[in-house]
């Protein structure tokens, strides 16, 4: 008996300091980890300690002031497919999906006739959001369904859901963390909007996919000197000519899918209200579009270059409401700046485009509304407007997206006088894509047809 306690304590008191070493390597390395964290703060501290900022908070840092850009692909694997994609926006590919946005414009017309009268505000985002979507799945995806389906109403509640809660991810330190938050509440609802626009996605590729192999026209689509969107990165990956799985392929859909639809809504919402808060510049550009296009029948891709003075209030709005507020960038390498200061490479630099549009040292009264300023023959600096980004990851649809804003923008003046509602100023507010925090709401007044 004793000699059975005896070994009975012996394994107890293994037990008792195996887990006491456990614990202890385990403080070890948090500790460490720990020490790895606040070398690394101290570090970004004394890289940032020559430039002018907000006081820090001991704990968050600068993490409530600013939130931080996602980059989702780097290096050589974005130089590649950079490359593979930038054909699809060619201008014999972007010139007969003019036709295609003017069929999702009309469609949301008609839509505002039947549901609006001059005293009866209409909140307009959540409409431009399923215009620009329809127009998106034509154009880049070949899905040719009329009308949006209550898949895709999913998808666009998942994205607006999706897009607030990660910007208030950026602003908590505790949510970080990948397993941290995907334990909290909102974590778990992210990931379940996440699902609903995967699944959303990878319905629209496979109807392409599968429509490509019923019809037998894989071997069409390999002999065209230009395809679209979703053809290449299919076509891609029938040639094996990348390395791109279908989570590749996913992802660039998804990426491509959103920020198509999201940020074009966005600028043409705000567009609209700039246009409705300056009137005499709205009829200046209703005339200049009544003069061009008659009654809007027909507006095709040569049409898009003979509305300057539109285009001049279509970029000053832009420059008031940038639809992409900043994005984040890291440094590749140390950059020194003409006064001296430098940072380091590897630092993550925060460029808020919205600052820049309304900084008096680079735009005199920001506040104004003066479309003159981008008339021909104004000079400013090549990297002072910049709602499109700038350099070798400036947008790659910047393009189709300048096309689809001055059609909905020509086709929406032909047919309403737009007017603010003063009872709903918009408030803009710092999101992934810039929104208002009460909408954006418009009264409308029908124009009789010329």
């Amino acid at each position: 008996m004793s000699i059975s306690l005896l070994s009975l304590s012996s394994i107890s008191g293994g037990l008792s300091r195996l887990l006491q070493g456990a614990f202890l390597l385990g403080l070890l390395l948090l500790l460490l980890k720990a020490a790895q964290f606040y070398l690394h703060r101290q570090w970004l501290l004394r890289a940032l300690q020559q430039f002018p900022s907000p006081p820090s908070h001991w704990l968050y840092g600068h993490n409530h002031e600013v939130g931080r850009g996602l980059l989702l692909l780097e290096g050589q694997t974005w130089f590649q497919r950079r490359r593979m994609l930038t054909p699809a926006f060619h201008y014999d590919i972007l010139k007969p999906y003019v036709r295609l946005m003017a069929d999702s414009v009309k469609v949301m017309l008609d839509k505002w006739e039947n549901l609006t009268d001059q005293d009866t505000p209409l909140e307009i985002l959540g409409h431009m959001s399923m215009m620009t979507l329809d127009t998106m799945m034509k154009c880049a995806f070949s899905y040719q369904d009329r009308g949006l389906d209550r898949n895709t109403q999913s998808y666009l509640q998942a994205i607006g859901d999706m897009g607030n809660q990660l910007f208030s991810r950026m602003r908590n330190a505790f949510h970080q963390n990948d397993i941290i938050y995907r334990l909290t509440p909102t974590g778990r609802r992210v990931l379940h909007n996440c699902q609903l626009a995967h699944e959303h996605t990878d319905r629209v590729i496979q109807l392409r996919r599968t429509h490509l192999q019923e019809a037998g026209e894989l071997e069409k689509v390999r002999g065209r000197k230009h395809l679209d969107f979703l053809d290449i990165l299919l076509l891609a990956q029938v040639k094996r000519v990348s390395s791109l799985s279908d989570q590749d392929l996913r992802a660039e859909v998804d990426t491509f899918m959103f920020e198509g639809h999201d940020t074009t809504a966005s600028g043409i919402s705000w567009i609209l209200y700039a246009m409705a808060t300056h009137p005499d510049h709205q009829q200046r550009c209703r005339e200049e579009i009544q003069s061009l296009l008659g009654d809007g029948a027909s507006i095709s891709w040569d049409h898009l270059d003979q509305m300057p003075y539109t285009t001049m209030c279509i970029k000053e709005a832009l420059r008031l409401y940038p639809p992409v507020p900043g994005v984040g960038r890291e440094l590749s390498k140390p950059i020194i700046f003409p006064d001296g200061r430098s940072l380091p490479k590897g630092i993550m630099v925060s460029l808020s485009f919205y600052a820049l549009h309304h900084n008096p040292e680079v735009w005199p009264n920001p506040e104004v509304f003066d479309p003159s300023r981008f008339a021909p023959g104004s000079t400013r600096h090549s990297h002072a407007f910049l709602p499109f980004s700038a350099g070798s990851r400036n947008c790659i649809g910047k393009q189709f997206a300048m096309n689809e804003i001055k059609v909905a923008v020509a086709l929406t003046l032909l047919r309403f006088e737009l007017l603010p509602d003063p009872s709903r100023v918009p408030n803009p507010i710092a999101r992934i894509v810039l929104k208002s925090s009460n909408g954006i709401h418009l009264r409308l007044r029908k124009l009789r047809s010329p």
